[in-house]
C-alpha cells in the first residue's frame, strides 16, 4: 500500500511497552527485539519511518507529514534502553516514552499479575532524551483518571505535576501526555490540557478523538508482516481525522532537526 502522501487523513501511530522476553506475558504487552527489529524493518521497506509523536505531530500540521509513523513506548521500562534504542538507532527511527515519574528507578506494581519489571532510572530518562527520543508523561503513578476516586487534587498531581518532575529529570520541556490504561474522558481531557501539554494519546477515544485523545494501534509479538500490513490497510477505516494545527514549535529543537543524531545510524551499522 502506497505511504500517505498528505496530512490530511488519520495519523498512524504504534503503541508498544516493554521490548524484552515475551514468554511470561499475561498483558500480552512485551516485545522481543528480534519482533521489533523486523517490525521497524517492515516500515522501512515500505519507506516509512518512525518519530516521536511531537515530530509526527509538528510536521503534520506543517503538512510534511508524509511517510512519519508515530513510536510510542508505554510505562517507561527500563528495557526501553536496552532493547529498543537500538534498534530503533539502528534503523534512523525516533520514538516517544511515557514514563511514571512517580515510579522512576521502580516497577509495574499497576499489573496484579506480573510479572515485575523495572522501570526507567532517572540516568535511563537522560540516556533516551540524549539519544534523540522523546519523554512523555504518563500520569504519576499510572492511575486510571476517569475512576471515581479520582478527585481534583489527584488529576492535578497525575497531570500538572507529573510534567514539572518530568521536565526536571529530563532537562527538556514535556509536551505530551499518554492516558493510562487508555482510559479518557471529557475532564481528564481538560485537566491535561490545563496543564499545559500540547498534545495527549490514547488507545481507542471514540468521539473524544481530537489533539487532546488521539487514537493508537496496539502491536505486539504477534504482529508479522501481513499482520502489520492488515492493521496498516484497515487504519483509515477505523481511525478519524484530526485538525494536526497549529502546533507550537518547542523552544529546543529546530524544525529541521534530524530523525537521530548525526553518527548514531552509523554506529549502529558499524
Amino acid at each position: 500500500m502506497p505511504v500517505d502522501d498528505t496530512s490530511a487523513g488519520p495519523l498512524w501511530a504504534v503503541m508498544y511497552h516493554s521490548v524484552a522476553d515475551p514468554t511470561d506475558d499475561p498483558y500480552q504487552v512485551t516485545v522481543s527485539p528480534a519482533r521489533l527489529a523486523r517490525q521497524l524493518d517492515w516500515l522501512r521497506r515500505r519507506g516509512l519511518t518512525g518519530v516521536s509523536m511531537e515530530r509526527l505531530l509538528r510536521a503534520r500540521a506543517a503538512g510534511r507529514g508524509a511517510g512519519l509513523v508515530g513510536l510510542t513506548f508505554d510505562d517507561g521500562y527500563a528495557d526501553f534502553v536496552t532493547g529498543a534504542l537500538p534498534l530503533l538507532r539502528h534503523y534512523g527511527c525516533t520514538a516517544t516514552v511515557y514514563v511514571l515519574p512517580g515510579r522512576i528507578g521502580g516497577s509495574n506494581e499497576w499489573d496484579r499479575l506480573g510479572p515485575r519489571k523495572p522501570l526507567l532510572t532517572e540516568d535511563g530518562i537522560r540516556a533516551a532524551v540524549d539519544a534523540g527520543m522523546e519523554i512523555g508523561s504518563h500520569g504519576l503513578l499510572h492511575t486510571d483518571l476517569t475512576g471515581p476516586d479520582v478527585d481534583d487534587e489527584l488529576l492535578a498531581a497525575e497531570t500538572a505535576r507529573s510534567r514539572a518532575l518530568l521536565r526536571a529529570v529530563s532537562g527538556r520541556e514535556v509536551t505530551g501526555f499518554c492516558y493510562p490504561y487508555g482510559s479518557v474522558d471529557a475532564r481528564a481531557v481538560n485537566a491535561v490540557r490545563a496543564a499545559g501539554y500540547s498534545y495527549a494519546v490514547g488507545i481507542s477515544p471514540g468521539p473524544l478523538t481530537g489533539l487532546f485523545a488521539l487514537p493508537r494501534i496496539h502491536v505486539g509479538e504477534r504482529d508479522t508482516g501481513w499482520r502489520m500490513h492488515a492493521k496498516w490497510a484497515l487504519h483509515p477505516r477505523r481511525r478519524q481525522s484530526v485538525a494536526y494545527g497549529p502546533y507550537p514549535e518547542p523552544p529546543y529543537a529546530a524544525a529541521d532537526e534530524p530523525l537521530v543524531p548525526e553518527g548514531a545510524r552509523g554506529e549502529a551499522d558499524g
